[in-house]
């Protein structure tokens, strides 16, 4: 009887500690899932795009790239590819909306987009790229990350958007010679808009700059 009297004296003075332990543990899992929710209804499937999407983007200069102003205008679509025109020439996208070629660059996976985007989605890619413009042929080598879900303001106007940054290095051979290093890119797509609506690239050749969406026509 003693024995029985110790063991429910422990259990009692216990009881109050493993209470609390559990309330604890409830009150958290409470206070977590409305952020783990949120995160998790911030998923992007592929866009919509459809002939007569239009888009226009302002890429800012510096002293080793000039600024430019690019009309783009989607033409044709298919589950295979999208076509369009960038200032009137020919533009080859991806149905993820990744440049296979433009009057700039040609790319055989520049897959700076992979959807569904989800913050904490991850991926890599080789791209084998030529630089129409500076005649620059090579391989770049990047790593993706969804990084945040978050407001955006550009001249076209204040998005919700997807956050990405990638990261990596290329290698090549230009008119002066063989080239390489390390880039970085931070960029912004806005699901609202069908498009990446701003960058931030860092270049080891061509330095700082960035692009900006100024204007955008969607078809319903």
């Amino acid at each position: 009887m003693e024995g029985n009297a110790r063991t429910a004296c422990a259990l009692i003075r216990t009881w109050p500690v493993a209470v609390v332990a559990a309330l604890s543990f409830m009150a958290s899992a409470v206070l977590c899932s409305p952020a783990i929710a949120q995160q998790a209804e911030h998923r992007a499937d592929r866009p919509n795009v459809k002939v007569g999407d239009q888009w226009q983007f302002r890429i800012g200069g510096n002293a080793k790239a000039s600024e430019l102003n690019l009309t783009w205008v989607v033409t044709s679509v298919t589950p295979a590819e999208i076509k369009a025109t960038e200032n009137g020439e020919p533009l080859l996208l991806t149905p993820d909306l990744n440049q296979v070629e433009s009057p700039r660059r040609k790319s055989s996976d520049l897959r700076l987009l992979s959807f569904p985007l989800q913050v904490g989605k991850a991926w890599t890619y080789v791209d084998d790229y030529l630089l129409k413009d500076a005649g620059t042929k090579g391989q770049a080598k990047g790593s993706v990350v969804v990084l945040s879900y978050e407001k955006v303001r550009v001249p076209a106007g204040e998005f919700d958007a997807f956050k990405l940054e990638s990261t990596g290095s290329f290698s090549g051979m230009a008119y002066v010679g063989p080239v390489s290093g390390s880039s970085s890119r931070t960029y912004w797509y806005a699901p609202a808009a069908r498009a990446i609506v701003k960058e931030e690239i860092n270049d080891p050749y061509r330095g700082r700059y960035g692009s900006e969406l100024v204007a955008f026509k969607l078809q319903p």
